[in-house]
């Protein structure tokens, strides 16, 4: 993908279904490292880091993936977190992009000149069934945050946003699961999705299959290298303006 990953902390705690085959854990598994353990990497300060000539190592316009080794809201973090929006608030010449399962604890994280975000800052919440959807839908949307997404990776079943996109979700991505336990995928589910969002006027992307996709009652086996080729050759994303 492109852009930058910033991975400031590492670790987590498994939040809700879609974790259950959570890619960091079963990539620490390999190393035998602990990914219950939260903590802060080398790369904390990246944004902020400068050539010998004084020059940002990240160029102006660059997408940094923040924080996709761990929560950005996750409790260990907090004695961190106010660093990280400071840096964010000075490199706003780059964008950066959140993905959370811990909605309930964004108010509380938020750095006192908030207001209603930081205009470089997207913040996605993470709803992979319907269990989810009237969880953290309603309290996502009330949130001061000017750039909101929804996320629904790994789709696990139907889901029904109930008419409650429209007006602040600016896109919902879509994708299967990997790994070799990765749960199906149905391709219906992934284009009511995109129903709901043509009707709610918020932009759609399908990322992925995932590594089990079922279309017209079949279930196919898709290898990794090709889950998002085949989601791109689909053709049902779009984007509004």
């Amino acid at each position: 993908m492109d852009g930058v990953v910033w991975n400031l902390w590492h670790g987590c705690h498994k939040k809700s279904e879609g974790c259950q085959h959570c890619y960091v854990y079963r990539r620490d598994a390999e190393f035998d490292k602990n990914p219950d353990e939260v903590r802060r990497t080398s790369l904390f300060n990246l944004p902020v880091r400068r050539t010998r000539q004084g020059e940002w190592k990240i160029p102006p316009g660059t997408l940094m993936w923040t924080c996709f080794t761990s929560d950005f809201f996750i409790e260990e973090a907090d004695e961190w977190r106010a660093e990280a929006w400071q840096m964010m608030k000075l490199r706003g010449d780059l964008s950066f992009f959140i993905v959370t399962k811990r909605p309930e604890r964004i108010l509380q994280s938020l750095p006192d000149d908030w207001n209603d975000g930081y205009e470089n800052v997207t913040i996605c919440c993470t709803m992979e069934n319907q269990r989810r959807v009237d969880e953290r839908l309603p309290l996502f949307r009330s949130l001061p945050i000017c750039h909101k997404s929804v996320i629904c990776e790994p789709l696990l079943e139907p889901v029904d946003f109930r008419g409650g996109l429209a007006g602040w979700c600016e896109k919902v991505t879509v994708g299967g699961e990997s790994g070799n336990d990765a749960r199906v995928c149905d391709y219906d589910w992934v284009l009511d999705i995109r129903r709901q969002c043509e009707e709610s006027g918020v932009s759609f992307f399908f990322k992925q299959t995932g590594a089990r996709f079922r279309k017209d009652g079949r279930i196919y086996n898709i290898p990794r290298r090709l889950q998002m080729r085949q989601a791109k050759k689909s053709g049902i994303s779009f984007k509004l303006e």
